[in-house]
């Protein structure tokens, strides 16, 4: 039996409903009743790294990070296909350039998506600590 198992349906068009555990997951590749999976795979990416990026500044002995918000940025190539990936990663608390960095690479280290991700479309990610 494998670890995750999800259903996906299309009845017609090009919107589809995930069933993912107790959740329904609506994706479009038109935008029109959800986002498209490009937006969603970036979303996804991003809600995954951002507890990632707690994690490791719990690692490094900074258990209060307070507010911590990404701002996600894609780029795609001619085929709608990604091709770069940048976060913008807005911290509450007040820390220096060193632990910053170091908290970023623990994120990836612990980031499942990051993981998955073929190594040329990793995030480029930049911390901007006492951000709020």
């Amino acid at each position: 039996m494998a670890d995750i198992e999800t259903t996906t349906v299309s009845e017609d068009g090009y919107a589809c409903t995930s069933q993912v555990g107790d959740f329904d997951l609506q994706i479009d590749a038109t935008d029109e009743t959800g986002p498209n999976p490009n937006a969603a795979l970036i979303a996804t990416y991003a809600s995954c790294y951002l507890p990632a990026f707690r994690v490791g500044g719990s690692q490094r002995g900074e258990d209060d990070l307070g507010k911590v918000q990404i701002d996600a940025s894609a780029d795609l190539d001619d085929d709608d296909d990604l091709e770069a990936i940048a976060f913008d990663v807005h911290v509450e608390a007040d820390l220096d350039e060193e632990t910053a960095a170091d908290i970023a690479e623990r994120a990836e280290g612990i980031c499942h998506v990051h993981s998955a991700l073929r190594e040329d479309l990793h995030a480029e990610v930049s911390v901007y600590p006492n951000a709020f």
